[in-house]
C-alpha cells in the first residue's frame, strides 16, 4: 500500500479561504482509493511549518504532496524546484543546498491531468514564499533524515467564490476540478514503476 502525506495551507492575509484546503477537504469527501493517505493543514508561519514538516516526514511516507493556492494562476502548476531562499533573500536553512529538484515525473502527471481536461503546466520556480519553503524543506528533510519520501508541490488557482469575494478579475478553477486533479496525481505517482 502506498503511503502518502497530503498537505494544504490555512487561509492567510485577505483570503478567508484557501483553495488548497478546500480542494483537500473535497478530495477526502469522495476519494475511495486503496492508498493510505494522511492529511495535514499547515499554518502560514515559517517556524511552525518547519517543525510540523520535520515531524510529519519522520513517518517515512512514499510521497509528500503539498498543495497551495496561487492567486492569479489560470491553471494548476506542478513545481519542480524548491529554492533555499526566503522573500527577503535570506536562506530558509543555513548550510543547506541552494536548491532541490523533485525526482518525480511531473511530465507524466501533467499529461494525465491534461488528458482529463484539467489545465496544467510544469513550473520550475515555486516563488520565495511558504509554498516554496514547503517544497524545499520537504525535499531537504527527507534527504537529511534518510527517508524514502519523494515530494512535490502543486499550486492551485483560486476558486470562483474566492475571486467574487475579492472583487478581482483573477483566473479561477472549481474545487471539484482541483480535487479531481489531486486524485489523478495520487494515482499517477502510485502507479509509477518504482512503486
Amino acid at each position: 500500500m502506498t503511503r502518502i502525506l497530503l498537505t494544504a495551507f490555512e487561509p492567510y492575509d485577505r483570503w478567508k479561504d484557501n483553495s488548497s484546503w478546500l480542494a483537500l477537504i473535497d478530495f477526502t469527501s469522495w476519494y475511495d482509493g486503496s492508498h493510505d493517505i494522511t492529511t495535514r493543514r499547515y499554518p502560514v508561519d515559517l517556524p511552525k511549518l518547519r517543525q510540523q514538516l520535520r515531524e510529519d516526514l519522520a513517518a517515512n511516507y512514499d510521497f509528500a504532496i503539498h498543495l497551495g493556492q496561487a492567486p492569479g494562476a489560470s491553471l494548476i502548476k506542478l513545481e519542480a524546484v524548491g529554492l533555499n531562499m526566503r522573500t527577503n533573500g535570506e536562506p530558509l536553512l543555513v548550510d543547506a543546498p541552494a536548491a532541490y529538484r523533485t525526482s518525480l515525473d511531473l511530465i507524466a502527471c501533467q499529461e494525465r491531468l491534461l488528458a482529463a481536461g484539467i489545465p496544467t503546466s510544469v513550473s520550475h520556480h515555486a516563488g520565495t514564499y511558504l509554498c516554496n519553503a514547503a517544497l524545499y524543506m520537504s525535499l531537504h528533510y527527507s534527504h537529511e533524515m534518510g527517508r524514502r519520501t519523494e515530494s512535490l508541490f502543486v499550486h492551485l488557482p483560486l476558486t470562483p467564490a474566492q475571486v467574487v469575494s475579492d472583487g478581482s478579475s483573477h483566473a479561477s478553477m472549481s474545487t471539484p476540478m482541483e480535487s479531481a486533479a489531486i486524485a489523478l496525481i495520487v494515482e499517477q505517482l502510485a502507479e509509477a514503476p518504482s512503486h
